[in-house]
């Protein structure tokens, strides 16, 4: 495997019909929503997707989430100390940051490709405080067009513990986009991949985690079939600084929609214009 030799840019464009693509719990989870009433998905949530793709391919994850983790470990400390080199490195009493920070990106993809901070405090040895910067960069997603959000009262007919006669309603609300489309840009930057040893197969890993963003993540939130990728652009550049900023490229593809009130993808035109020199791979969403 070789380390990546060459600058990429992606965008992925999603549809969301009917769901919580990403509740706000400062809110009373409602789906995020910046001032202007564009609707948002933090690039945490986005990173969290793509971690649990990459799990399901049988990639090795740090940062897996507590109800779907494939090994036993409660904590990331016990998932690093289960790693007999690290948990070296943490029992010793000369700190080999380094070390950890090289080990860490060899036995974890996600390390590698996004970065970690590593703050174990010291049990017998010296511990270990390091940051590492991931070569892969993912913006927060963005709705094209303002987003409606309607919310529903619900209640809950059962008793929770037994002793009472009969359930209790518990009222409750939940809220849903009925329709929007969002789009999302990122980066590969070489520079930093040459540091944590990301590969050109890494690469392939991460635009395949893409395509299929939002296989095995369903919740009440969001039901099967209700969050979508429709396009997933990949620009490979020729050279490690690329022929142009990553800005100019993610400018190059415009969504808009052709109609006042768009209700579904139809209502939306997707035009990406030519860079000279510059190829882009244009994947429709599984």
């Amino acid at each position: 495997m070789t380390t990546l030799d060459h600058k990429i840019d992606f965008a992925v464009v999603l549809s969301v019909t009917k769901a919580n693509p990403n509740g706000d719990p400062l809110n009373g989870n409602r789906p995020r929503q910046n001032y202007d009433g564009y609707g948002e998905i933090s690039d945490v949530a986005l990173k969290r997707k793509i971690r649990n793709r990459l799990q399901d391919m049988g990639e090795s994850i740090f940062v897996q989430s507590n109800d779907r983790k494939s090994d036993s470990y409660n904590s990331l400390r016990e998932r690093a100390d289960a790693n007999a080199e690290l948990d070296k490195i943490l029992k010793s009493k000369v700190s080999a940051n380094d070390d950890f920070a090289r080990i860490a990106c060899q036995e974890w993809l996600d390390v590698r490709s996004f970065g970690q901070v590593f703050a174990f405090k010291a049990d017998k040895g010296a511990g270990v405080s390091v940051g590492v910067r991931g070569p892969v960069s993912i913006h927060t997603a963005t709705s094209v067009s303002p987003i409606d959000i309607t919310s529903m009262q619900i209640t809950k007919s059962v008793n929770s513990e037994s002793g009472k006669d009969r359930g209790s309603d518990t009222m409750g609300m939940k809220h849903r986009v009925d329709f929007g489309v969002y789009v999302f840009y990122g980066s590969i930057n070489t520079q930093l991949a040459e540091k944590t040893g990301f590969t050109n197969e890494d690469a392939e890993r991460i635009k395949q985690s893409l395509v299929t963003l939002f296989e095995n993540d369903t919740s009440a939130a969001r039901p099967d079939g209700s969050m979508e990728v429709q396009k997933v652009y990949w620009w490979e550049h020729s050279s490690k600084l690329g022929q142009y900023s990553s800005a100019k490229v993610h400018r190059s593809l415009e969504v808009e929609p052709n109609v006042e009130e768009p209700k579904h993808m139809g209502d939306y035109d997707l035009n990406l214009s030519e860079l000279d020199g510059l190829k882009v791979e244009v994947i429709d969403g599984l």
